[in-house]
């Protein structure tokens, strides 16, 4: 009986996160210089992402204060472009803590579990169903329904990653069926791009990843898809801390496994679609986000989930006034850039911690 047991508690080793605050440091005193730490480093990139445009650094002192055209470019273009990638990038990060958590998996986001890739697949459908290029969807309703389409593309992708795995036990099966999933799901995208030649230009830039496409219909999206989710996590954290120590510890403290998982799944597609709606494919910022938290405070998941989302927003918003700055007037994809990054850190936290 033992030597069966052996195999499966080492998977279950494997797959389990690092653990939650050691009792030595309680989790709020960790926590709150970290908590400032990211808030001031947001106000800062926000700053950056007001005097970097189009031809470089230009300093806020020649911000303009009057209406005219060099006023709108600041308040219309700059303001919810810089506000959009923060949001997008805490969605993207909360995502991942939610999959990291829900699927006890130090590997898990939305970008190799396939949801990303699903949630990008919808947006193509929808836009190539209306003849719509991404720099032409404004307005709420339209917003609105691209965040509903990635939605669906999300939560497709991760129930379909989730059956191939055959649960989420084997780590190396499910990051393999992840990416089989976005590898498929991805060409399917460019398959719908080809078929609608006169959109297939800017479709490829939104499949890049990029936040040249954001206004403030974006922003307020954004905006309250965020605050939904932030929500319903903290709803489900102390279901997420009972379920790393186990499905058997979590099913006798109480924790209906069934009806948690779905919720946090749908919520997890929820941020996925919402985000990629708007800026398109960005990887690893699911990855690389609580990781760092982890690694900064080791806290719970009541402190975790916004932490990373605040970590995420960071990141984000680096890695997009840094492609638009660098090689000024031209523009980096920020989704190349962070593919860059965090493929270099998937790769050191792989050589550091085996599957």
């Amino acid at each position: 009986m033992s030597a069966r047991l052996t195999p499966q508690a080492s998977q279950v080793r494997q797959a389990s996160p690092a653990p939650a605050a050691s009792p030595a440091f309680p989790a709020p005193v960790r926590t709150l210089p970290l908590a400032l730490g990211l808030l001031a480093a947001t106000a800062v990139l926000l700053l950056l992402g007001l005097a970097v445009g189009s031809a470089g650094w230009e300093p806020l002192a020649l911000a303009p204060s009057q209406p005219g055209p060099d006023a709108a470019i600041l308040w219309e273009i700059r303001l919810p472009r810089t506000v959009g990638a923060w949001l997008a990038g805490a969605l993207l990060a909360l995502a991942g803590a939610v999959a990291q958590g829900l699927f006890r998996n130090p590997l898990a986001d939305p970008y190799l579990l396939g949801s990303a890739t699903g949630a990008s697949l919808g947006v193509s459908l929808l836009l190539a169903a209306l003849g719509l290029a991404p720099v032409a969807a404004s307005g709420w309703l339209l917003r609105l329904g691209l965040t509903g389409a990635a939605f669906l593309g999300a939560i497709g992708a991760v129930l379909l990653t989730l059956a191939l795995a055959r649960g989420v036990q084997h780590t190396l099966r499910l990051l393999l069926a992840g990416v089989i999933v976005g590898m498929v799901l991805g060409a399917l995208a460019t398959l719908v791009m080809f078929r609608v030649p006169e959109v297939m230009r800017a479709m490829q830039g939104f499949m890049l990843g990029t936040t040249g496409f954001l206004g403030w219909e974006a922003v307020q999206v954004l905006a309250l898809t965020l605050a939904a989710c932030l929500l319903a996590v903290q709803a489900g954290s102390r279901a997420l801390d009972a379920l790393a120590l186990g499905e058997a510890t979590a099913l006798s403290l109480g924790v209906a496994l069934g009806p948690v998982r779905a919720g946090l799944v749908a919520v997890m597609a929820l941020a996925t679609g919402a985000a990629v709606a708007q800026v398109g494919l960005i990887a690893f910022i699911g990855l690389v986000a609580p990781h760092l938290v982890r690694a900064a405070a080791r806290p719970t998941h009541r402190w975790l989930l916004p932490l990373s989302a605040l970590a995420g927003g960071a990141l984000l918003l680096a890695a997009d006034v840094l492609g638009r700055w660098v090689l000024a007037p031209q523009e980096l994809p920020v989704g190349a850039l962070t593919a860059v990054l965090g493929g270099g850190y998937l790769l050191w936290l792989m050589h550091r911690r085996p599957l």
